[in-house]
């Protein structure tokens, strides 16, 4: 078994938010602009990915699959918006959750998250 490597940890919510097992890359609890707009939040949101996959040398082309959490899912069409300006084309698997976000910020704060996996390999053939 090759070596897991885990980064980005945070100590209080007891989590990574970067976990390297292999050629895959997990992300985890990629979210900003928190108690902006639903816009904000999620452009906020892939600008954490983008940095984090910056960090350990990816970017957002290695993306291969993304669950989105929303707290109205009817947001749809505001991220597919973005991912159309971030992925050129080279979109990844995804599903979007309605949830009740358990963060302090309550109504007013958290309305996207989103959580990645990445692959460290080959480009793909068309």
């Amino acid at each position: 078994m090759g070596r897991i490597m885990r980064s980005d940890i945070n100590e209080d919510w007891a989590h990574a938010g970067i976990v390297e097992a292999g050629p895959f890359v997990f992300l985890s609890y990629c979210v900003g602009n928190i108690g902006q707009s639903i816009e904000n939040q999620i452009i906020g949101a892939f600008d954490h990915l983008e940095a984090r996959l910056g960090a350990i040398g990816l970017t957002l082309e290695s993306v291969v699959q993304m669950d989105c959490l929303f707290r109205d899912i009817w947001n749809i069409p505001v991220m597919e918006k973005v991912i159309k300006e971030r992925f050129n084309g080279q979109y990844p698997a995804r599903k979007s959750i309605q949830t009740e976000f358990a963060h302090r910020g309550g109504q007013e704060g958290l309305h996207f998250q989103l959580d990645a996996v990445a692959y460290r390999g080959g480009k793909e053939s068309k």
